[in-house]
């Protein structure tokens, strides 16, 4: 037992009673594809983005989606914050087109993605999790949550930006060439990938 802020911690859970998302499935990266489809396969990064506001009970959040190989980025507002089931429900909704070509998901640790069984079923991919603090294993995503960052400032109120500001968002992102695709657009290399 640990004593953390006052708070008894066990191992396993937290002080609040809330405990870890299980079973889980730890960071993708050295994990064999199994099967074979003729479409191309796509690996997603997801992360859930908070601005904690006056009442601690209540928070508001974005969700960002990001395609490994090419960085196009997806951001849904997520109006029940901090809700797993919430959360499952728009990740769902902003990937279910992609169905057919997805490979994997790979998360943060949060309990906001306690769900992840539900995401399993309904995009029929596998959802793993980073390891604790190992941002490195999801360095688009940090990448793409800076750039969000020039759009939507540390601080501000995610409620100022409704559903089709943050699209307008999402797609000055995707339309911004990258040195990493030789100046070419995440939009046009993602839709390459599928053709």
């Amino acid at each position: 037992m640990i004593l953390h802020n006052n708070h008894e911690k066990h191992r396993g859970g937290l002080p609040n009673g809330r405990g870890r998302a299980s079973p889980r499935r730890e960071s993708d990266s050295n994990i064999k594809e199994k099967g074979d489809r003729s479409l191309p396969k796509i690996n997603y990064y997801v992360a859930y983005e908070k601005i904690q506001t006056v009442n601690f009970r209540t928070s508001e959040a974005i969700l960002t989606v990001t395609e490994r190989k090419t960085n196009l980025v997806m951001i849904g507002e997520l109006p029940r914050g901090r809700d797993s089931k919430g959360l499952a429900k728009v990740l769902c909704r902003m990937l279910l087109p992609y169905k057919d070509v997805i490979r994997t998901i790979t998360t943060d640790n949060g309990l906001e993605f306690a769900a992840h069984e539900r995401i399993t079923e309904m995009l029929e991919a596998p959802v793993y999790f980073t390891d604790p603090y190992s941002a490195w294993q999801k360095g688009s995503i940090e990448n793409a949550n800076k750039l969000i960052r020039q759009y939507i400032p540390k601080g501000a109120s995610f409620k100022n930006y409704p559903p089709d500001r943050l699209k307008r968002i999402q797609h000055r992102l995707n339309e911004r060439p990258r040195k990493k695709l030789d100046f070419n657009t995440p939009k046009v290399e993602f839709y390459k990938q599928l053709m």
